[in-house]
């Protein structure tokens, strides 16, 4: 068993590595914030810690029992919202914490260090770069309602082609004398903005969310 010092600085780079992770993600407002990426870190420390010195050598049956774990904590915060999957990237991010936090475990403080700041890099810096691919490839779900006339759901595949947008048709559905289309539209978000707006006063459409 490491001396006391050695478990002391072991558990401090737990809850620095793990709160900085966790920090990023509870500044976003995510399901796992501060506190849970620290959890999540020391968890997989301990789990690591004692098969080592449990087993006299590292257990590869409780380490991948780990992996597990973390697989099944990770799919409970990805959800779906229309046609979008959400928590990817919090998910992604327990499962690295979990994998530092069994780095620091055996002893590897130069790769958990090199990773540790890596993980930061791609959550603070990299989601500006995202942001601005978002600018230029932003998608939305259209969902239009009209009073069924003959080439309607062309004349709204029109509207997108002059803003400028590229779509995908999803579903129409008629009821009574109406019909629903639902798209998904990729483009600028200045054009979508442009569509939004000429949709939004065109007589014609009763319904429209966006």
């Amino acid at each position: 068993m490491p001396s006391v010092e050695v478990l002391l600085f072991r558990l401090l780079l737990v809850f620095v590595i793990g709160g900085a992770i966790g920090a990023e993600r509870e500044y976003r407002s995510k399901s796992a914030g501060f506190r849970t990426m620290i959890l999540i870190c020391l968890g997989s420390f301990l789990f690591t810690t004692f098969s080592i010195y449990i087993s006299g050598s590292t257990n590869d049956r409780i380490a991948s029992n780990i992996v597990t774990g973390i697989g099944f904590l990770g799919a409970g915060v990805i959800f779906q919202s229309e046609n979008r999957v959400n928590g990817l990237t919090t998910a992604a991010s327990i499962w690295v914490t979990a994998a530092l936090g069994m780095g620091i475990a055996g002893g590897y403080y130069t790769l958990v260090g090199l990773a540790t700041l890596t993980v930061l890099v791609a959550l603070y810096l990299l989601t500006r770069l995202e942001g601005v691919i978002d600018h230029y490839s932003h998608s939305r779900t259209y969902k239009i309602t009209s009073a069924y006339t003959e080439g309607l759901v062309e004349q709204h595949e029109k509207w997108f082609t002059e803003c400028g947008l590229n779509f995908v048709r999803l579903k129409q559905t008629k009821s009574g004398s109406n019909i629903s289309g639902s798209w998904l539209v990729h483009g600028r978000k200045e054009r979508h903005t442009r569509c939004i707006d000429r949709i939004l006063h065109d007589a014609t459409v009763q319904e429209f969310e966006f």
